[in-house]
């Protein structure tokens, strides 16, 4: 059911995009740019954010390390 309506608004910007003049296409282009840069943002943030969980997780793991001193011969 996701994929008709996904589709449905993918063919209605489409039909849209049909009926602009072509002097209102760098606009627009420029506009879809913009939208991927902002979408490609989150998900660069969203990496970040786990990379830093991780660190923080493995950093309370070696924080329970016991560390013990032994002298070699």
């Amino acid at each position: 059911m996701a994929d008709v309506i996904i589709m449905t608004i993918l063919e209605s910007a489409i039909a849209k995009l049909q009926q602009l003049p072509e002097s209102a296409l760098p606009e627009v282009s420029d506009f879809i740019d913009f939208l991927m840069y902002k979408h490609q943002s989150r998900i660069a943030d969203s990496i970040q954010d786990d990379i830093a969980k991780a660190w923080a997780k493995w950093f309370e793991g070696v924080d329970l390390l016991e560390v013990s001193s032994t002298k070699l011969p």
